[in-house]
C-alpha cells in the first residue's frame, strides 16, 4: 500500500497541472503486449518485469494495462527487439546487449565490458545525461526503452577446467553475450550467443564449455552447478547489467503524457526494486553453491590485463567505424573519469577497511 502511494504521488506531481476529473473522463483504455527475452523460471528478471507492468497499472487507475510474454510464447527470447521494431508486440523486456549483432552500440545502453558499475550506470542515464543520450541512438533503430532493471556486478561465468592463463581460454566454447562475446573471440574464445532458457541445455549436451550469465542466484536457478564446478569473479565483460522496457516509437508517441510517465517512474522503481533483490539473494545463493562444492575462483591477472588490453583495441576500431558508438563511448567515459576518482577515495577504501577491520 506504501508503495501505491508513494508511486502516484509521483505521477500526481509531475501531473499537478491537469484537473483530477478532466484525467478520469478523458484517459483511454488501452492494452498491450510485452514480449519478454526471459523465461518465467527466471523469477527476478522474467518477475521484475511484472512488477513493472503492474505498476504501470496501478499508476493509471487500471486504464493502461501491459500484458507480459515469457520468451518463446510469442516470438523467441533474442527476437524481442525485432518484435518491437516491427510492431508484432508494443513492447519487450530484454537486455539491449542481445543485439550487438544490429549495431554494438546496443551494448553501451546496458553493459559493456571494463565500462560502468551499477551506481554509475544509474547516475549515468538519470542524471548525467544518459537517458536522453540513448535514446537518441534507439529512436533510430524505431524504438524507445527506459532502464527497468539491474543485476548489479556480475559474475565472470562457469568453467569446466581451471583457467590459468589466456592460453586455458582458447578453443573454449563459451556462452558469453554482447562485445564480450568478440572481445573474447580475440584471445581464442568461441563465443555461444544464446538465450537464458538454451543455456543449460547447451550445457548439458556439451555444445558449450563454459557460460557466463549473471550471478549466483540465477545461477543456481538455471542450474549450472551440477554439470560444472568452477565459478570465476569478477565479470569483467559487464559490471553491472541494466535491462529495458523497450517499445515501439510510433506507438509511445501515442500515448497520453500520463501514460508515459507512468512508464517511465514504474521503470525507475523496478530498477531499484530489482538491485535491492539480487544484493539481497545473490549472497544466499552463493553461500548455498560453495555448500554444494563449488570451487570459487578469481581470474589471474594476467588474463584480466590481456582481455582488457584486447577491449580497448577493439573499441578504437569500432569508434573509427561507428560514429554512434564512439559518441556515446566518449560520453560515458567522461562520466566515469570523475566517479571512478570519487569512488576510489570513498566507497573502496570504505570497503577496504571493513574488509581488514572484519579479517
Amino acid at each position: 500500500m506504501k508503495r501505491r502511494m508513494f508511486l502516484k504521488s509521483a505521477v500526481a506531481a509531475s501531473t499537478a497541472a491537469i484537473a483530477a476529473p478532466a484525467i478520469a473522463q478523458t484517459l483511454p483504455q488501452i492494452r498491450w503486449r510485452m514480449t519478454s527475452s526471459f523465461p518465467k523460471t527466471l523469477d527476478l528478471t522474467y518477475g521484475s518485469a511484472e512488477k513493472f507492468c503492474r505498476y504501470v497499472s496501478e499508476l493509471t487507475e487500471g486504464k493502461f494495462k501491459i500484458d507480459q510474454f515469457a520468451a518463446g510464447e510469442v516470438v523467441p527470447g533474442l527476437q524481442a527487439l525485432d518484435a518491437v521494431q516491427n510492431a508484432t508486440v508494443e513492447a519487450a523486456y530484454t537486455g539491449l546487449l542481445f543485439y550487438v549483432g544490429k549495431d554494438p552500440t546496443f551494448s553501451l545502453t546496458s553493459s559493456a565490458p571494463f565500462m560502468m558499475n551499477p551506481r554509475a550506470q544509474n547516475a549515468w542515464y538519470y542524471h548525467g545525461g544518459g537517458l536522453a543520450i540513448s535514446n537518441e541512438f534507439l529512436k533510430k533503430k524505431g524504438v524507445v526503452a527506459f532502464p527497468c532493471g539491474n543485476t548489479g556486478m556480475q559474475w565472470g561465468g562457469w568453467f569446466k577446467k581451471e583457467i590459468r592463463s589466456v592460453d586455458d581460454l582458447k578453443g573454449l566454447k563459451m556462452r558469453i553475450a554482447g562485445l564480450a562475446g568478440q572481445i573474447a573471440a580475440r584471445v581464442g574464445v568461441i563465443p555461444q550467443q544464446l538465450a537464458p532458457g538454451d543455456t543449460y541445455p547447451a550445457l548439458e549436451r556439451g555444445t558449450i564449455d563454459a557460460v557466463e550469465y549473471i550471478g549466483p542466484y540465477d545461477d543456481e536457478k538455471l542450474g549450472f552447478q551440477k554439470i560444472v564446478q568452477h565459478y570465476y569473479s569478477p565479470g569483467w565483460q559487464e559490471g553491472g547489467t541494466l535491462f529495458h522496457a523497450v517499445f515501439n516509437d510510433a506507438k509511445f508517441a501515442e500515448l497520453p503524457p500520463l501514460y508515459k510517465k507512468a512508464i517511465e517512474i514504474s521503470a525507475q522503481a523496478t530498477t531499484a526494486d530489482m538491485l535491492a533483490l539480487y544484493d539481497q539473494k545473490n549472497p544466499e545463493a552463493l553461500l548455498r553453491l560453495v555448500g554444494a562444492g563449488v570451487k570459487l575462483s578469481v581470474f589471474p591477472i594476467e588474463v584480466l590485463t590481456r582481455l582488457h588490453e584486447e577491449t580497448e583495441a577493439f573499441y578504437q576500431g569500432l569508434s573509427a567505424t561507428n560514429a554512434d558508438f564512439a559518441a556515446m563511448l566518449d560520453h560515458q567515459r567522461k562520466f566515469m573519469r570523475d566517479s571512478n576518482k570519487y569512488y576510489q577515495v570513498a566507497d573502496f577504501q570504505y570497503d577496504l577497511m571493513m574488509l581488514k577491520l572484519k579479517r
